[in-house]
């Protein structure tokens, strides 16, 4: 006779089950009630009015979405069926069931509030010892608009259909005069098709104004870069006396160009070019993260494809935080980041920058590993001395770091935890849910910090 455990579903408990014996005494999910009982939560509960029936409390539900972003479930109903299927939600829970719409009026309601609690963790973390801030390193990843690059509209394509749906109602026009001799198509309601039309030309016209909107912050924009650009030649030719070297910047054209797009999904989103190869509808977002810990320690999401323009709203929130959470002493950066402008701005707040000029080979020979740079000139602009701080071997080896630090904590937050594309739409909302992501990212790594110290 085969010796096997029981398996009996019949048998009532002789005492009601406690969920608290069902989970490990080291499982997240005690750790992330254990850091939202921690938060001030004030600012959330001020804005509950008292009235009508009783409302699940905030720490409850931001324990539940926060382990839900942990844990790669994001959806408020799926959300919901965890509270009941799943043991660590029940256990987040205590046994209540807040049902989808709840959990979802919470995540938008209070989207804002998460950059302050963003902080609080931060700060939750420095008081346990995980987190001593030091050196930065700063990179950005393209993650999916919750809307499709197919919903995009150009402002070529809009002239076009414009002039298809004006011709179509003069047609539709045409047609309601003469429909007391004319036979219209069964099922064809003339009013309807006109109003279908006049509310598209409506919207494409709104989409026209805005396109031009954002065509003159372009504008405005390059012509800025090309105004300084200039100057910047003019001033090395009157130091010089000669005319330098290389073609001379392109001046930039005013007007809407047939490109320029929106989306009419979510017309903050832009398109923008994708690892892999290919274009797809996407955010830029940005992230600071601690060196020893691993920790994001500054985020930031920005419509721009590129990330020239990233580096002063990174010093800018580093030293908004600074007197919580420490100074940061240095930042390390990619080629995408590297500007006379960038390393001036560190240089300004006392930041040691450490941002690669140009992109690195990835098998160079073993002699560039150990080449020492010539000596540094005493009248070396900034730029000059960080492009020699780079190229010592001190300076490979401490910009080493940034691959093994934000490049795996975006790795981690796209593959395992499963964070791919955003929920929510609009520049604000969806920045607020970035800092939920990185919220999330910050506690789960909290926990691993905290079992290695023991």
């Amino acid at each position: 006779m085969s010796n096997f455990i029981l398996t009996d579903r019949k048998t009532d408990y002789l005492l009601p089950p406690s969920v608290d014996d069902w989970l490990t005494q080291d499982h997240l999910a005690r750790f992330v009630v254990e850091v939202v009982d921690g938060l001030d939560l004030s600012r959330l509960t001020r804005q509950y009015a008292g009235r009508g029936s009783k409302a699940h409390h905030p720490a409850t539900l931001l324990a539940i979405v926060v382990y839900g972003y942990c844990t790669g479930v994001f959806s408020s109903r799926k959300l919901e069926m965890a509270t009941y299927d799943s043991v660590a939600f029940r256990y987040i829970a205590a046994g209540s069931h807040p049902d989808h719409d709840t959990l979802a009026t919470f995540r938008r309601r209070f989207i804002d509030e998460l950059a302050g609690l963003f902080v609080q963790v931060l700060e939750m973390a420095t008081e346990m010892k995980l987190l001593r801030l030091g050196t930065v390193c700063l990179d950005g990843t393209k993650i999916h608009a919750n809307a499709s690059r197919h919903s995009a509209l150009s402002h070529g394509h809009i002239v076009k259909l414009e002039e298809q749906l004006k011709g179509e109602v003069q047609e539709l026009l045409a047609l309601a005069e003469a429909a007391d001799t004319a036979n219209t198509p069964d099922g064809m309601s003339l009013p309807k098709e006109l109003k279908l039309r006049e509310d598209r030309l409506a919207a494409m016209a709104g989409a026209k104004a805005k396109i031009a909107a954002r065509a003159a912050e372009r504008y405005a924009r390059e012509k800025a870069e090309f105004d300084e650009k200039m100057s910047q030649r003019e001033a090395k030719q009157k130091v010089t006396g000669k005319k330098p070297g290389g073609k001379p910047p392109t001046a930039p054209e005013p007007g809407v160009k047939d490109s320029e797009q929106i989306n009419l999904t979510d017309e903050d989103s832009r398109i923008m070019k994708v690892s892999g190869g290919g274009f797809e509808q996407c955010y830029n977002a940005q992230a600071g993260v601690d060196a020893a810990t691993m920790l994001v320690v500054a985020t930031g999401l920005t419509q721009a494809p590129n990330d020239k323009q990233q580096v002063a709203p990174m010093i800018k929130a580093l030293q908004a935080q600074a007197p919580l959470l420490g100074p940061a002493t240095a930042l390390i950066a990619d080629t995408g980041y590297c500007s006379e402008k960038n390393v001036a701005a560190c240089d300004e707040a006392g930041i040691q920058p450490l941002i690669a000029v140009a992109r690195q080979d990835h098998h160079p020979h073993w002699s560039v590993r150990f080449a020492q740079p010539e000596p540094l000139k005493a009248d070396a602009t900034p730029m000059q001395t960080m492009v020699h701080r780079w190229s010592t071997v001190a300076g490979k080896a401490a910009y080493a770091f940034r691959k093994q630090t934000v490049e795996p904590v975006f790795g981690i937050i796209k593959s395992v935890m499963g964070f791919r594309q955003f929920s929510l739409r609009g520049l604000d909302k969806v920045t607020g849910e970035w800092n939920l992501v990185c919220l999330a990212w910050n506690v789960k790594r909290m926990a691993v910090l905290r079992a290695k110290v023991g």
